[in-house]
């Protein structure tokens, strides 16, 4: 196995990775920011209230984003262990 084949599959682990977090990720910043300007413009300064929209959001997302994701791991994965004898041999 090359190096070149190794970097090109740890290449392609990331972006499958990014791909799958980056929704739930950029929903939970949009919200964070959101209540923090909130929280700056009421001058309400509670802890908890950062976390529970962002939990509440990021909930939905998965109910939302979920089969996308599901299906876009179980496709890597598929081509993953379909490839197994080239990684091996």
């Amino acid at each position: 196995m090359s190096s070149e084949f190794v970097i090109s599959i740890a290449e392609k682990a990331v972006y499958t990775t990014l791909m799958v977090c980056g929704p739930l990720l950029i929903l939970a910043l949009v919200i964070g920011l959101i209540v923090s300007i909130f929280q700056a413009t009421t001058q309400i300064q509670e802890q908890t209230l950062a976390f529970v929209p962002k939990i509440v959001a990021v909930m939905v997302g998965l109910i939302f984003f979920g089969p996308w994701m599901l299906s876009t791991l179980i496709s890597y994965a598929a081509q993953i262990l379909g490839n197994l004898n080239r990684f091996v041999g």
